[in-house]
């Protein structure tokens, strides 16, 4: 006989577990669990009759030959198991040393023991009905979270994902993993709720709660995940007392705390996040007090140098020559380097060593010059000891070593340690973070970056949204522009999301980006097509998702010299975020794993998005890049921010770069601030502070702009004005713009400005066209409207309309008006065709005739045809008069 068994208390992981066991393998018998978990007990009480489960006094007496020891490696006895009895464990908990010799075992890393069973059935395309699947996933959910557990591995989601595919009931799975508590578990809840003790361990949250169920037989976990979602502690410690002993059950919230570890000295064991232990022959107050003096060894800090450290940093070798590091420490901003022979710390060169020597004509090697030492420091350590590390051997980088290999993994710095010990704006909660996002965005457009996350994932790469999308996600102005950021290879990430769905990749290998093209309107290609998309998008439609998808390897940048375009290096998250402009634009959203919804604040954007303020990260900001000043007015004005004083002092500094920047580049910068809402707020405050005088010397802004603008750059003309130029969009907008801001001006200087800020050509000519007419407006009202309309007509359309919101004298406006709505409609009933027939010869006569009509018909010298055919008449006759006079003469 074959059996398959669990652990007792089973949870809906355990009897998943061994179903599908069974369903791999029918030859074998699952045994119901004596005690399982109260859900999973109403779970069979309802399905059992669809499942193949046994009970153990219903087996045969007939020797147990083989069993499968399922999501456990603690067995229990059954009748006819004896020591020929073979055993194979099939587990995701930590292996134990323990174990016999002679047990086959199957252990994986899965959030969930049920995983790796239906990964089998999904690979022998095994049908399952709606309960199968429905128990099975209730099996992944709960050992998960509901895929929530930083446990939960890629592996976990994709189980998950088929078992819907097959069948699997959501709202089955619901009602049994939020079961209500019965009476008497409620009556152990209160007792735990009300003795709750609350421990301050090295800055994490602990609670210890104790009870007593000695007179009830009821399951415990549920009670403790209640207890947790109530208190929301960085761990639970629950104590039990029960007729079998003290039952300890642990739960853990974040990496720093493995509560396998704890339980271990208990007898017990479990995962880093959950665990659990019966301890017989003790007393409750004795083991909480054992437990009170274990926690502080086992919980870690708060905060560790892992978290804020740095990757890849940037080593010397004690041969580098002192002029070298200097050129270094220009080039990337840092303020001092360690020193490494063989793998090995031996000292920290600083600037200030650098300048000294620098300043006496010295170029010996770094070792000369550096500050001897071999200060390191673990990951794992606290900031508390990497603060006192620092105070005691004043350096201010200290390397990070992994104490097992010796080799160095990154670098933290005194700046990084002052802003983590200073206060921080509280961090909004990962699921408010997600809640957001997912509001944000379509549907389909979470599952696709899901995907993204997941490929990125399963390279070991870290996905992020960064910059603009995440900080207006947190005001509340959210947007569909976003940026992904990989911190690894973008380009072999874009490279498997191809391979896995099709569509192809271009790529750039020196900055690290590459595009994902997804669609055929988006190549000449038109037989390109993703597959298998359909099958992971399960919310809206693949119409919602974008043509192409950019991703950016994380990188680092320096600037040759002030406006120069950037030189890049890769690099971290870190270091991809300190290269942006403002603090404001530095937040970053991670996406992959269990890290899903983590929010990466690392140079304090969150408390300047809360404080109104925009900074600048470093005090050469706006040197490397003059177009940042432009761009500090627009997100002052934009959200109603201020500029932070020093950082207006900065601005201010670098006011005079700015004649060195490209005219491409400050166009550029203008017509982004053009399509804001509050343009004319950021133009008044562009030259309240000397940037548009900077920009050029007569580029002004005063009231009479401002007034005019507002009425530009919303709603829409009236409908004569429709007719005329069209339907005006923000690129005409935004070109009217340009026109009115520089008509006042002669023709010459506004000429000038618009060759230093590189307006098209075509701009160009409206601009001047324009500045023309606007000199000549005065006195146009007394003017012939045959005059009238030869000047205006020379102007583009969008020139005209700038015009009549330019001048204030109601009796031009008139004019302007008469001449959109009348007088450019006008034109004689003749055509060339007419004079061709009259025999007069094609060429420059042509046109003077029909010119001639025209200007009469305006001026109201001719108010009919028949008027019109005399005067025509005069003309033809007139002009064969030049054309005899002509021929006589070259004759």
């Amino acid at each position: 006989m074959k059996i398959i068994l669990t652990h007792e208390q089973a949870d809906f992981d355990a009897v998943a577990s061994q179903l599908g066991a069974y369903l791999l393998d029918e030859t074998f018998i699952p045994i119901q669990p004596r005690k399982m978990n109260r859900n999973v007990r109403a779970f069979l009480t309802l399905y059992g009759m669809d499942l193949p489960f046994i009970s153990a006094d219903d087996l045969p007496r007939e020797p147990v030959d083989s069993v499968k020891l399922v999501d456990t490696q603690s067995i229990s006895s059954v009748k006819g198991m004896n020591p020929a009895t073979q055993v194979h464990v099939i587990d995701h908990h930590p292996l134990r040393e323990d174990l016999p010799p002679d047990w086959i075992l199957t252990v994986s890393g899965t959030g969930a023991n049920t995983t790796m069973f239906v990964e089998t059935l999904r690979e022998h395309d095994v049908i399952l009905n709606t309960v199968q699947s429905t128990l099975l996933l209730l099996g992944i959910y709960e050992d998960t979270g509901s895929l929530t557990y930083s446990r939960t591995t890629a592996r976990d989601l994709r189980a998950a994902g088929y078992l819907l595919e097959q069948g699997a009931s959501l709202q089955i799975a619901t009602d049994f993993l939020n079961h209500p508590l019965s009476k008497d578990q409620q009556e152990i809840y209160d007792q735990l709720r009300a003795s709750a003790e609350f421990h301050n361990i090295h800055g994490q949250n602990i609670v210890l709660a104790r009870g007593d169920a000695s007179k009830i037989d009821e399951e415990l976990s549920t009670i403790a995940h209640k207890l947790r979602d109530l208190l929301d502690p960085d761990a639970l410690f629950v104590l039990v007392l029960t007729r079998s002993g003290v039952q300890l059950i642990a739960r853990s919230s974040n990496d720093n705390i493995d509560v396998s570890r704890i339980a271990a000295n208990f007898g017990g064991g479990g995962h880093e996040r959950a665990a659990a232990a019966l301890i017989k022959d003790r007393q409750l107050e004795n083991i909480h007090d054992e437990l009170i003096q274990l926690l502080p060894d086992h919980v870690g800090a708060a905060i560790t140098v892992s978290q804020i450290m740095s990757r890849s940093p940037q080593l010397l070798s004690p041969i580098t020559l002192v002029e070298e590091a200097a050129r270094q420490m220009q080039r990337y901003g840092h303020e001092g380097y360690p020193v490494v022979r063989d793998g090995k710390v031996i000292g920290l060169l600083t600037r200030r060593a650098v300048d000294r020597a620098v300043s006496h004509k010295m170029n010996p090697t770094v070792d000369r010059v550096m500050d001897a030492g071999e200060y390191t420091a673990s990951p794992t350590d606290s900031i508390e000891y990497l603060q006192k590390l620092m105070t005691d051997s004043g350096w201010g980088q200290v390397l990070v070593v992994q104490p097992e290999s010796g080799q160095i993994i990154g670098i933290v710095t005194r700046t990084d340690l002052l802003k983590t010990l200073s206060p921080t704006a509280r961090i909004p909660s990962r699921q408010s973070l997600v809640d957001r996002l997912e509001r944000a965005l379509p549907a389909a457009v979470v599952d696709f970056l899901k995907v993204v996350a997941q490929i990125a994932h399963e390279q070991q790469a870290a996905v992020y949204i960064v910059g603009g999308f995440v900080r207006d996600l947190l005001l509340d102005r959210p947007s569909l522009d976003y940026d992904l950021v990989v911190e690894g290879d973008a380009i072999a990430v874009a490279k498997s999301l191809a391979r896995r769905f099709g569509g192809r990749v271009t790529s750039h290998s020196r900055f690290g980006t590459a595009k994902w093209i997804l669609r055929p309107g988006a190549i000449m290609n038109t037989q390109l097509q993703v597959r298998n998309l359909d099958k992971v998008i399960k919310r809206g439609s693949l119409d919602e998702l974008p043509e192409t998808l950019d991703l950016v390897s994380a990188r680092t940048e320096f600037y040759t010299y002030p406006t120069a375009l950037p030189t890049v290096e890769r690099g971290s998250i870190k270091l991809d975020l300190h290269r942006r402009d403002f603090t404001i634009n530095t937040l970053a959203l991670r996406l992959d794993g269990n890290h899903y919804g983590e929010l990466h604040d690392y140079w304090g954007g969150l408390a300047d998005l809360r404080h109104g303020l925009v900074r600048v990260l470093h005090s050469i900001s706006f040197v490397d890049d003059p177009t940042r000043i432009l761009r500090a007015v627009r997100f002052e004005q934009r959200f109603g921010f201020q500029i932070e004083g020093r950082t207006l002092e900065l601005l201010t500094e670098a006011l005079s770069l700015l004649d060195r920047v490209s005219g491409d580049r400050i166009r550029h910068e203008l017509n982004i601030i053009l399509a804001e809402n509050r343009a004319t707020a950021s133009l008044a405050r562009m030259s309240e502070l000397g940037i548009l005088a900077a920009i050029h010397k007569e580029l002004v802004w005063d009231g009479w702009l401002e007034k005019r603008f507002q009425d530009i750059l919303s709603g829409q003309p009236d409908t004569y004005w429709m007719d005329f130029i069209g339907k005006i969009e923000l690129e005409e907008r935004i070109k009217i713009a340009y026109i009115l801001w520089l008509v006042r001006l002669s023709p010459g200087v506004a000429r000038n400005i618009s060759e230093r800020i590189k307006l098209s050509t075509e701009l160009k000519r409206m601009v001047q066209s324009t500045v023309y007419l606007w000199q000549n407006m005065p006195g146009i009202e007394n003017e012939k409207p045959s005059v009238v309309t030869s000047r205006i007509s020379d102007v583009h359309p969008l020139g005209i309309y700038a015009l009549f919101y330019a001048t204030e004298d109601q009796a031009q406006r008139d004019i302007i008006t008469r001449y959109v709505q009348i007088w450019r409609n006008i034109s004689p009933t003749i055509s060339g065709y007419d004079l061709k027939i009259q025999g007069i010869p094609p060429g420059p006569v042509y046109r003077r005739i029909l010119e001639a009509l025209r200007e009469a018909w305006l001026d109201g010298d001719i108010t009919s045809v028949e008027q019109e055919t005399v005067m025509l008449d005069q003309l033809i006759a007139s002009s064969r008069g030049k054309l005899v006079g002509n021929r006589k003469e070259k004759s």
